[in-house]
């Protein structure tokens, strides 16, 4: 099995865990001990939760204190999300970066955990957009619209599943040089976010 489809095995598996109680504040129970295979599952797990956050604030009856309050809640996965990718990528530079690269390596747009990242999304959009085909009290025309969106969010995940696997192989294989960019987020931290370092005057 190819390293993109074990990523979409564990992704799908961790949305089906999540939909068991579709429940925001329930615990994490990783079914992998170590390893990457519990790194993409927690990094799943977090994208999952965060998509249902993003649903819960955009209702337009949801109060101002509970809107902030889950707002908050979002910068958080972000962040934790981000140094889940940073991990993935840091795994990737140890374990599949050759020793050694071409004279010619090129430098590729965005890092393999980057586009795992996006890997990730995409699963949680399928499952999504298979809910809403197979809802039982929408048009026809509501149907059909969505059937169209499924097919072409399947075309997309084969793609990008194949272009993942192609970047690990030209990266272990010294054609593609693996570089590592931290995303330097500022608003999270207290010394870099202007608001923030200037409240504690």
């Amino acid at each position: 099995m190819s390293f993109s489809h074990s990523c979409i095995e564990i992704f799908n598996r961790a949305i089906s865990d999540y939909h068991i109680h579709d429940d925001v504040d329930q615990t994490i129970e990783n079914p992998f001990v170590d390893g990457i295979d519990a790194l993409l599952y927690h990094k799943s797990w977090i994208d999952t939760v965060q998509w249902h956050l993003e649903d819960v604030i955009r209702d337009p009856d949801i109060s101002p204190n509970d809107a902030l309050f889950i707002k908050r809640r979002i910068d958080s996965s972000n962040q934790d999300r981000t140094d889940r990718v940073e991990e993935l990528d840091d795994y990737f530079l140890e374990n599949v970066a050759a020793q050694v690269t071409h004279k010619n390596a090129r430098l590729n747009t965005e890092s393999p955990a980057w586009a795992v990242d996006r890997l990730s999304i995409l699963c949680l959009k399928i499952y999504h957009m298979r809910e809403e085909v197979n809802r039982t009290e929408i048009s026809d025309n509501h149907r059909a619209s969505c059937q169209t969106k499924l097919n072409i969010l399947l075309e997309q995940l084969n793609d990008l599943s194949s272009a993942i696997d192609q970047l690990l192989s030209d990266i272990e294989e010294g054609g593609v040089r693996m570089k590592l960019y931290r995303q330097m987020k500022m608003y999270n931290d207290p010394n870099l976010n202007p608001v923030l370092y200037k409240s504690k005057k």
